[in-house]
């Protein structure tokens, strides 16, 4: 079975090649005759003319890679993600647009900025002021690489992962053999201990010695780490967890549990 740490190594290299490729594409968009002019020092006329057939949509490709690059960025490099984002997002402070503060989200906007004075139009900014902020992109999202392949890369969260990935499996044995509170519970560790180490990430203190799933889920929510609808959904596993742990009255069902595992699991993918 591919590990997590297997599994990052794969999708970093993945994303990384194709940041590549929109490189070259962004490029072939907005700067066409100085970029074929470049090839053609290299190549023939038909062998750029198929390289440039080969070359993604930069427009119609870069949303789906910003969003998982993000995700990689937000989860292995955290101190850099809101500059990751800075590249593509507007400044919502800015008045004027200029070359420096030009962004990847106006390059997809196709947004140019011109001076007219007479019966003449000059340029001022255009497309091609985006190509160094998505450089700087893909810098980050290399340096992410060089982290991960340092000796000095905390791996912590990592093999902690693969731990939960582990006992969560467990957990789904036991729901088959019908031992549905001990499945629960072991569930709920999973996500106590996850919630923990979220609020860990984002230097969150937690006053209470022995702090609850409900304790971690309201401080989350108290710093804006997780929404209110987010929050009900912990708040909900919680309460599942509760019936399996406190509540021997009523014996939680096999549907219960397995939506607890379910919901773990998400938690544990999805919030860092």
């Amino acid at each position: 079975m591919m590990s997590n740490l297997d599994r990052y190594k794969k999708d970093l290299d993945s994303l990384i090649a194709d940041g590549d490729h929109l490189h070259l594409a962004m490029q072939a968009e907005s700067v066409p005759e100085a970029f074929q002019k470049e090839l053609k020092k290299r190549a023939d006329t038909e062998v750029v003319k198929e390289f440039l057939k080969r070359l993604p949509s930069f427009k119609e490709a870069y949303q789906r890679w910003y969003s998982e690059a993000k995700v990689l960025v937000k989860q292995l490099l955290p101190d850099r993600l809101t500059d990751f984002a800075s590249h593509y997002e507007k400044p919502k402070s800015r008045k004027d647009i200029t070359y420096s503060n030009y962004t990847i989200e106006d390059y997809l906007q196709d947004l140019r900025v011109t001076r007219t004075y007479g019966e003449q139009t000059t340029k001022l900014v255009g497309p091609e002021a985006a190509i160094p902020q998505f450089r700087q992109q893909l810098a980050i999202l290399k340096s992410v690489k060089a982290r991960f392949e340092s000796s000095l890369f905390d791996i912590r969260q990592l093999v902690q992962a693969d731990l939960f990935d582990s006992e969560l499996g467990a957990a789904k044995e036991l729901v088959k053999h019908k031992f549905t509170r001990a499945a629960g519970a072991v569930a709920g560790v999973v996500l106590e201990r996850h919630l923990g180490q979220v609020c860990d990430n984002h230097s969150i203190k937690i006053v209470k010695k022995t702090p609850t799933i409900s304790d971690f889920n309201d401080a989350l929510k108290d710093a804006s780490v997780v929404d209110v609808p987010t929050w009900r959904f912990i708040q909900h596993l919680g309460d599942i967890r509760n019936l399996c742990d406190h509540n021997k009255k009523t014996e939680p069902t096999p549907e219960q549990v397995d939506d607890l595992i379910a919901g773990v699991m998400k938690m544990t993918k999805t919030l860092f």
